[in-house]
């Protein structure tokens, strides 16, 4: 498998690898395919999905669920993140994510976790501190996208992963710019929505930020937003944000006409 290959009659028309990336992003909930001791089947399950920083998916799993007990034997596993809408459901995209799950323990790295996914899932908040549930990170190792008819791609971790060297302080301070971010930026957040993403209007918060985009939620809605450039400071995401909302205002009125 190439790094990068796609299924498309132009594939200077259409990017798969970014509309992957935003279904890694934007999708919260999809099938999670782990392999049984024993047995020669697949077991499927649903799952809600959030992502790290780096992109790889975060699962919030029970270790009473069959799928727990599945990854602590084989941590070997697929999941199909697929986007909904009206019409044939195979006319819309959806992606495939293989990799390898690992359950995180440590205080600090559970914690990133916890932020990352109740930012996206806050509902979660009712049972994440049960003793049961433990936070497992996906290493991604290769995916399949689909976006549907002659649009296909095949793509390794290195395509899909956000690199996060010199933006360790922007990841640092993630919780920082959050809050600042939808404290002075919430109408902008819901031009970006609405014009970039194609959203319904609403009152949208800021949940994620990486250095290739910033993640939106809005009750069960979601949206990413990709950044036009690479953002790994503060400096860079304080530049960038006046720059995204811009072209999303209304021109104003010619005073001649």
């Amino acid at each position: 498998m190439t790094d990068a290959t796609t299924d498309d009659p132009d594939p200077s028309a259409y990017d798969a690898l970014a509309q992957a990336k935003e279904l890694l992003r934007s999708v919260r909930a999809g099938a999670l395919a782990t392999l049984e001791p024993g047995n020669v089947f697949p077991f499927a399950s649903l799952v809600n999905v959030a992502t790290a920083p780096d992109g790889s998916p975060i699962l919030l799993l029970s270790r009473l669920a069959a799928h727990t007990r599945h990854l602590a034997s084989d941590p070997r596993l697929s999941l199909l993140l697929a986007q909904s809408g009206a019409g044939d459901p195979l006319t819309h995209p959806r992606v495939t994510i293989m990799g390898r799950a690992e359950c995180v323990i440590d205080p600090s790295g559970r914690a990133a976790l916890k932020a990352r996914f109740l930012a996206k899932h806050p509902q979660s908040a009712l049972y994440v501190d049960f003793g049961d549930f433990a936070f497992w990170r996906v290493a991604m190792e290769q995916a399949h996208f689909n976006g549907g008819f002659a649009r296909a791609g095949n793509f390794k971790a290195a395509s899909l992963v956000t690199s996060l060297d010199g933006a360790e302080a922007l990841v640092a301070a993630e919780a920082q710019a959050l809050s600042h971010v939808n404290a002075h930026y919430q109408a902008a957040l819901a031009q970006l929505a609405a014009a970039v993403a194609g959203k319904p209007d609403g009152p949208w918060q800021a949940t994620g930020i990486d250095p290739e985009g910033i993640d939106l939620g809005c009750g069960d809605r979601t949206a990413r937003i990709a950044f036009p450039r690479l953002v790994c400071t503060l400096q860079d995401l304080r530049e960038i944000l006046p720059e995204l909302v811009k072209p999303t205002r209304p021109a104003a009125p010619d005073p001649d006409a």
